[in-house]
């Protein structure tokens, strides 16, 4: 591509950037020539980006770090909510803690970091959201009530807000990905992980890097007709939910 016809820069903010699909996205848009930024609550960050230490649960804390970001990076044009945990048990054992503390991230944190975005992309007329779920969220798991409802949530999230912003240029939209060839699925026993592939019709874990180009699409302008929509990035596991 020329320099004639490349994309203007834009300002890109990846929450939970520091490790797994966050890193991976995070990388693509440095790779891309974008100005990207993170918040994070701690850990190496890839070369290229800018960090910026949050708890998400904290309103006062999201607001001080994307004013942070704004002053270093300028108005931030990409929001990708990635940042998650989870806290899985059986729902006769779950705690109203387990439940509360995971959807306070999941959710109401992504919440808090569309909230703070959405007001300068009102301002400028454009902006892209991207929220990361899970195919979890749609699919369900046993042990994952907590986890599950909260990657559910995020597609109505996704859609109200393209209700009420779509006609300023600004979409949203979920990519809901499946099982990732990270550290973590790489510990599991042999015999869960092929009983997991068998589940999958590709047959194989998702590679991080793969998610991350479903997520630079929808943030591109090829993109700008995409809104409230759920995208899988799963392997065909999670057909038809």
């Amino acid at each position: 591509m020329s320099e004639a016809t490349a994309p203007a820069p834009r300002t890109v903010v990846v929450t939970g950037a520091n490790r797994g699909i966050g890193r991976a996205i995070a990388e693509r848009f440095v790779a891309n020539g974008d100005r990207v930024a993170t918040v994070y609550r701690g850990g190496e960050l890839p070369e290229g980006v800018f960090g910026a230490v949050a708890d998400i649960t904290d309103t006062a804390a999201v607001d001080a770090a994307f004013t942070e970001i704004e002053n270093e990076l300028g108005p931030v044009e990409v929001l990708v909510a990635n940042a998650g945990v989870t806290h899985d048990q059986l729902l006769l054992r779950m705690t109203d803690e387990d439940f509360e503390s995971v959807i306070d991230v999941n959710l109401t944190g992504t919440f808090r970091c569309v909230r703070r975005v959405s007001k300068g992309m009102i301002r400028l007329r454009r902006g892209r959201i991207v929220l990361v779920s899970s195919v979890i969220g749609l699919y369900g798991g046993a042990g994952q009530v907590n986890y599950a409802s909260s990657k559910a949530a995020l597609v109505g999230m996704a859609r109200s807000i393209t209700r009420e912003l779509g006609s300023r240029n600004i979409t949203a939209n979920v990519v809901a990905p499946g099982f990732i060839d990270t550290a973590m699925t790489a510990e599991l026993p042999e015999e869960r992980q092929a009983a997991y592939k068998a589940a999958i019709p590709a047959g194989r874990f998702a590679q991080a890097d793969e998610v991350a180009g479903v997520v630079q699409f929808l943030a591109s302008d090829d993109a700008a007709y995409v809104s409230g929509a759920v995208i899988p990035v799963d392997g065909g596991l999670g057909m038809g939910h």
